[in-house]
């Protein structure tokens, strides 16, 4: 991997066909507060080496928490997070994210019907093939809505307890329609309202969180209004343009630049967006934005299914 000035200097020029709002954010987030990060391992099965994401599948029993058969786990694994954060010097912060995967898209359908390759070379470059659509972004395919009902549920069934899961206090999507789409109903009737007026946490969107951005059009975005009219309560961040400003059809991020971006958007999250109760939060993107994120984090590489789950223990360190 490219060293990280590297690889921030030539996002930063690369991008610029794409959009001046992206040069002149990547180079706000140069002057932003910087972390450093680590993964806490122990906790979850999703950051053993040995743990295989197709046998556990996409929401295992209590999200993978290894500690699942006290009476009280998940009170103990609340109380061991805090007594971190308490032990902690200045400058370090702990956290435990949950980074949920969009449910299947008509993107998905169509590259594994065409075949990656083809896909990659053709078909993603168009907006459908006469019988599916998949450009401008994707929607969420029947399949797509009923794995991230099985989210939901998944978290219906640690809430309902004797020892219930501790909530996010923030949620973050990207802001493509299939990502906001899973968050919605993963998380309706816990920390959302369908009507979006007394959401419990109201969503917020940013524009670093979504997938590889470039020539697929199924990762061209939708415009602001029509975000703020499909996701009733959902907020966008300040400087979100009404059309996609960073996506062009003939130029794709590499991985390098995905990590940078990726870090920015954690640098964001911690250093402006979560206060002092906010110790658990969630992310809802994509496959290749969480593994970006897992990178810039320093955990395993881990194929997360389409509709999954993955929770992570994070340390992060003021630079």
């Amino acid at each position: 991997m490219l060293a990280a000035s590297k690889v921030f200097a030539f996002t930063a020029c690369a991008m610029v066909a794409a959009g001046s709002s992206f040069a002149q954010s990547a180079v706000l987030s140069a002057n932003a507060k910087t972390f450093g990060y680590e993964v806490v391992p122990g906790y979850f099965l999703q950051s053993d080496a040995a743990t295989d994401p197709a046998v556990i599948g996409p929401n295992p029993p209590a999200f993978g928490l290894k500690a699942n058969m006290s009476a009280t786990y998940w009170s103990d694994f609340n109380s061991s997070i805090k007594k971190l954060q308490k032990d902690a010097p200045k400058g370090v912060k702990y956290a435990v994210c949950w980074f949920g995967r969009h449910g299947q898209g008509w993107h998905n359908v169509a590259e594994s019907f065409y075949g990656t390759a083809s896909w990659d070379v053709h078909w993603s470059k168009l907006n459908g093939d006469g019988n599916m659509t998949w450009g401008p972004d994707a929607l969420l395919t029947d399949l797509g809505k009923q794995q991230a009902a099985l989210a939901h549920n998944a978290w219906v069934t640690e809430l309902g307890k004797r020892d219930p899961v501790p909530l996010p206090t923030k949620l973050f999507s990207s802001p493509l329609s299939r990502a906001a789409s899973t968050l919605d109903i993963t998380f309706t009737d816990i920390l959302l309202t369908e009507s979006g007026k007394h959401d419990i946490v109201q969503p917020y969107v940013m524009e670093k969180l979504r997938k590889i951005i470039g020539v697929h059009t199924c990762d061209k975005r939708r415009t602001k209004s029509y975000i703020h009219t499909n996701y009733t309560g959902f907020r966008t961040e300040p400087g979100f343009t009404e059309q996609d400003e960073l996506w062009t059809p003939d130029y794709r991020e590499t991985n390098d630049e995905a990590d940078v971006r990726l870090k920015s958007a954690l640098d964001t999250i911690f250093g402006k967006l979560l206060d002092s109760k906010d110790t658990f939060f969630s992310i809802t993107a994509h496959g290749g934005a969480i593994g970006a994120s897992l990178r810039v984090l320093g955990h395993r590489a881990y194929s997360l299914p389409t509709g999954g789950v993955i929770p992570v223990v994070i340390k992060a360190t003021k630079k």
